[in-house]
Order: structure tokens, then C-alpha cells, then sequence
């Protein structure tokens, strides 16, 4: 098993839904009334997005194997697979 942590662009649409994103794992994105929500549904999508990566033997964007070490600023999801 391995762990992910991704840092995560998370903000408010002028509906007032929160929308969640992994930058780089492109088309890793997921929403939620609360900011929460959104994070928790990222999280969810996050663990399905690479758990059929893996399952399919296709690589990480090399950026997904590089994501940064200091997270003191940013939100993150961990993922472990």
C-alpha cells in the first residue's frame, strides 16, 4: 500500500455550492453545499480515481508522484491505496 497526499484548490461558486479539485490529478474534481461536503466528496473521488488507475496499471501525472512536502498552508486529502 502506498500513501497520497494531494494538496486541494477548494472555493465557493456564486450559487453558494463548494467546489473541491486536485490539481494534479486532472478531472479530479468533486462538489458539496458545505466546504465539507466537497472535501469529503473529493476524498471519495479521490480514493475511486486511483484505485481504477491502479487497477488499469496506468501511472500518475509525474506531478501526482512529486506533490510537494509542506502542507502547513494548503488543504490536502490522503489517499491510501
Amino acid at each position: 500500500m502506498k500513501t497520497y497526499v494531494f494538496t486541494v484548490e477548494v472555493e465557493q461558486d456564486e450559487d453558494g455550492r463548494w467546489g473541491a479539485d486536485i490539481p494534479v490529478l486532472p478531472g479530479c474534481a468533486a462538489w458539496g453545499y458545505t466546504r465539507e461536503q466537497a472535501l469529503q466528496a473529493l476524498q471519495d473521488t479521490a480514493q475511486a480515481f486511483l484505485e481504477v488507475m491502479i487497477e488499469h496499471n496506468d501511472p500518475l501525472p509525474p506531478e501526482a508522484e512529486k506533490e510537494g512536502k509542506d502542507f502547513t498552508e494548503s488543504d490536502v486529502v490522503t489517499i491510501t491505496v
